[in-house]
């Protein structure tokens, strides 16, 4: 069902932000606008329901607050060490419904 779809993209740049922020987000056909930006412009999909609920209660362009920090280095972790091991447009590239 589509309207049960959702997605939450993040960016980040240590050289302005203090952490990373929600970038985009949303359900249903914008959800699915998403994650098709993303695999178009081969950015790595990750999918966890319980983080994109935490995410989604994030106002758009505001910074997640320091108690997702742990939970989200993690995901960057693992995408940088696939990206260095595969490349980012192999990183995580199975489609997902999720972050």
């Amino acid at each position: 069902m589509m309207a049960d779809k959702k997605a939450v993209a993040l960016g980040y740049d240590p050289e302005v932000d203090i952490a990373p922020k929600v970038i985009a987000k949303g359900d249903g056909r914008l959800a699915e606008r998403i994650i098709a930006i993303a695999e178009e412009e081969g950015i790595p999909l990750y999918s966890s329901p319980d983080l994109v609920a935490s995410l989604m209660k994030i106002d758009l362009d505001a910074n997640i607050p320091p108690e997702l920090y742990r939970v989200v280095a993690q995901v960057l972790a693992l995408v940088y060490r696939l990206d260095g091991e595969y490349g980012v447009r192999s990183a995580l590239r199975r489609p997902s419904s999720q972050t």
